[in-house]
């Protein structure tokens, strides 16, 4: 049988992986010396009680239409073409 952990470690596991202090899934769990699937395994039930930050991303991870700023993403565009424009001029 496998190892039972206490729920204040799933919670502070959850929390730091949320938080992206390690990285992804694999850094969280190497740091925590806990499997990488029994990760998923909590991200999973968390999603589905949830409680993790879903409510703007759908289930594959994309924006909801009603969540995209498209005149933001604009102007992030306008201002990496700038960049690049730049870039190219100096070689």
């Amino acid at each position: 049988m496998g190892i039972h952990y206490d729920d204040k470690i799933k919670y502070e596991v959850l929390d730091a992986y949320k938080k992206g202090l390690f990285g992804g899934r694999k850094c969280t769990a190497e740091h925590f010396n806990i499997q990488e699937g029994t990760l998923c395994v909590w991200i999973r039930k968390d999603k589905k009680q949830g409680n993790l930050d879903n409510d703007i991303h759908h289930k594959r991870g994309r924006l909801k239409e009603k969540d995209i700023d498209y005149k933001e993403r604009y102007e992030i565009l306008k201002k990496y073409q700038a960049f690049i424009k730049a870039q190219r001029e100096k070689k």
